[in-house]
């Protein structure tokens, strides 16, 4: 009887894997449910584990596909030049610079006659940029990169009008603190469009996308 016994109670953890499997309808024999002595077992943290390292390798892999594709040269010097209109048209926020530090005046001096030419020339400035604004930016044949810095080079030439405009409507004068408040804005404006045209310029001839703050979005949003 006892024999028995223990034959019945040997025979049901068996039984109970095989109902579990039926529910289940898995393929897998209930002997198999156990681990094998010789088969080395993998907890869910090392698994975790390897999947993080192997999606690593492959996030790096792609990373550095991606950065062994460069620009085009032609499509970088077209996306350089574009930033010479705001550039240019820009500089007469410096004049007050100039006036107060005469050496620095000697950095931009290769540009003045470029500057005098689009203000001398009717209607120059207009042409400039409604050529940067057909010939490159509504250009399907061109690429993407180079549509997306003509068109931020055009928003920022055209937000350099709006203190043009300001000053003509409050006409600050030549005294007192609206003047002062004027050259103040003036010299930050001019610093700021330095700094703006240094960066994207090099950055368009390194084949990098140079990101304006402010300009970028409005950029973006026209393409």
């Amino acid at each position: 009887m006892a024999s028995i016994q223990l034959l019945r109670l040997s025979h049901r953890p068996t039984t109970a894997i095989t109902t579990i499997n039926h529910r289940h309808k898995t393929l897998i024999p209930s002997t198999l449910t156990l681990p094998h002595p010789l088969k080395p077992q993998f907890s869910p943290k090392f698994l975790t584990i390897h999947q993080s390292n192997h999606k690593t390798l492959t996030l790096k892999k792609t990373l550095i596909s991606a950065s062994s594709t460069t620009t085009p040269a032609i499509d970088r010097l077209i996306s350089a030049v574009g930033y010479f209109l705001p550039f240019i048209n820009g500089l007469q926020y410096g004049r007050f610079l100039f006036a107060q530090y005469p050496p620095l005046s000697v950095l931009f001096q290769p540009f003045i006659p470029i500057f005098s030419l689009l203000k001398t020339v009717p209607y120059a400035s207009f042409v400039a940029f409604f050529a940067l604004y057909l010939g490159v930016v509504r250009n399907p044949n061109l690429s993407r990169y180079v549509r997306f810095n003509a068109m931020q080079a055009l928003v920022l030439d055209v937000l350099l009008v709006l203190p043009l405009l300001l000053q003509r409507i409050f006409t600050p004068g030549r005294a007192g603190v609206g003047f002062k408040i004027m050259v103040m804005g003036h010299n930050a404006l001019f610093v700021f469009l330095v700094f703006c045209f240094v960066y994207s310029f090099v950055s368009s001839l390194l084949g990098r996308t140079p990101y304006l703050p402010f300009v970028a979005d409005a950029a973006g949003r026209q393409l």
